[in-house]
């Protein structure tokens, strides 16, 4: 009899008020409001890994959503997402209080170099003992290339081929720059590291150019493991190329399971094994003793839910309330495939119709209401079903979401074999994602730098 595919088990957090469930700070007792204290990460950190779980996954955006209405007062009377603190500053409060929780930490790779996150990211691996990754994202919003000093978006490929260089120079700086045993601590002869075995880079591209070496020693995973947040087509070849775990999802099971294959060719066409990769969607889970004790709480959380919220983080070009709900899409010139993002349209439907999936919590497609076995149910489904590997638990309540989770699920989903039931002591983040190595495999790209190979000569002086 084969093992049961373990559950990989993220929280689905961000450095503010309105994450993703735009209205539900206003809950009573949640906690959303300390997100500026530090006590309020410290706590969280405890019961996630009082509970068992893998990581805190923390988003990040640079920019304000600004497009709905022609301004950012919608976001800003919402909160959403502003204000928006730096997701990797409370990364060591939480490892203090810890041992064993992971954190995935959104970065760009758009608009700040390479040379300062390398050091920032390897200081962080080094703190936690190899408990960080980083999930690679390009940007997209407006308002965070002006805040760059770019006077738009930078198109959606080109983004890309930027992160594939990017990459290209962290692989040297983390893989390259320093060999394993580089440090000696000789204290007899007055010698900490040996410079034959420490070397600059010589990374010199179309973006960047960077001498080295690397600052910091190697960490415990020298690379961190590598997210990915995409479903597009250059996200795609990007993914099949870098990453090792993707959080992606889609309208629905079917269409994340076309996703999850065209990653998995991507990754073989890179030269990697199709199993290489694992992956996380979104998931919804509001549950309780009884199925009727979770429907009565989901729909508390629905009364407060803000359309206008949900409008705004669409990113949405115009806006639904100032038509008569029977107007026609394309009658309001809304024909293409999208309005905004994460919507698709039919220019046949009505604006009331299309204005009905926004602030909707019944829309999210893997959604699990019910008691403790119903959801236990629902997310074994998707693990065995559709071939994702984890979740980024969606949050309605800071803390009660969480909580309820770990009270009246990771029980049951330990007792079915999907849970571990408890840590091991030394597993880095990529030890206990894989089963095996705190470092990338051979077979990655990243590793073809080690030991310095593929490095260029040092400059003729």
């Amino acid at each position: 009899m084969t093992d049961k595919k373990r559950l990989i088990l993220n929280l689905f957090e961000m450095n503010c008020v309105s994450h993703i469930t735009h209205g539900l700070w206003r809950l009573p007792d949640n906690n959303r409001e300390r997100f500026n204290d530090i006590e309020y990460w410290t706590e969280l950190a405890r019961l996630l890994e009082a509970g068992g779980f893998d990581a805190v996954f923390l988003a990040d955006v640079v920019g304000t959503y600004d497009t709905f209405r022609g301004s950012a007062d919608t976001a800003i009377r919402q909160g959403l997402q502003i204000p928006n603190n730096d997701p990797a500053s409370v990364v060591p409060a939480m490892a203090a209080v810890t041992r064993h929780l992971g954190f995935g930490i959104t970065f760009s790779t758009t608009y700040e170099p390479p040379f300062a996150w390398a050091r920032r990211l390897s200081t962080l691996d080094h703190l936690t003992k190899g408990r960080v990754g980083w999930n690679i994202v390009t940007s997209y919003l407006p308002n965070a290339a002006r805040n760059f000093g770019h006077d738009g978006e930078v198109e959606h490929d080109l983004r890309f081929e930027i992160a594939d260089e990017y990459l290209d120079v962290l692989y040297k700086l983390w893989e390259g720059s320093w060999d394993e045993d580089a440090i000696v601590a000789d204290r007899a002869g007055n010698v900490f590291a040996d410079p034959a075995k420490i070397r600059p880079i010589h990374h010199e591209g179309r973006w960047f150019k960077v001498e080295g070496p690397h600052l910091p020693s190697p960490s415990r995973q020298r690379t961190p493991v590598l997210f990915t947040a995409t479903a597009s087509g250059a996200g795609t070849r990007f993914a099949g190329k870098h990453a090792e775990v993707v959080f992606t999802g889609g309208p629905d099971a079917a269409s994340l399971g076309r996703t999850i294959a065209g990653i998995r060719a991507a990754a073989v066409e890179a030269g990697r094994r199709a199993d290489d990769v694992r992956f996380v969607t979104m998931a919804g889970v509001v549950v309780a003793p009884t199925e009727a004790e979770a429907r009565a709480k989901l729909a508390r959380y629905q009364e407060l839910a803000s359309p206008d919220g949900y409008l705004a983080h669409a990113s949405l070009p115009w806006d639904p309330a100032a038509y008569p709900p029977e107007t026609l899409l394309r009658d309001v010139g809304v024909d293409s495939g999208r309005a905004g993002r994460f919507r698709s349209v039919d220019p046949e439907q009505t604006v009331g119709e299309f204005l009905a999936g926004f602030g909707d919590l019944s829309r999210q497609p893997l959604l699990a209401v019910g008691n403790p076995e119903q959801v236990a149910d629902e997310i074994e489904r998707w693990l065995d079903e559709v071939g994702i590997d984890g979740i980024n638990l969606l949050q309605y309540h800071s803390y009660d979401t969480a909580r309820d989770f770990i009270d009246l699920v990771v029980p049951v989903l330990r007792e079915r074999g999907r849970l571990r039931k408890e840590y091991d002591e030394r597993e880095t983040l990529r030890e206990r994602i894989f089963g095996a190595g705190d470092r990338l495999p051979q077979r990655h790209y990243g590793a073809r730098y080690r030991g310095g190979a593929h490095l260029p000569p040092s400059p003729a002086k």
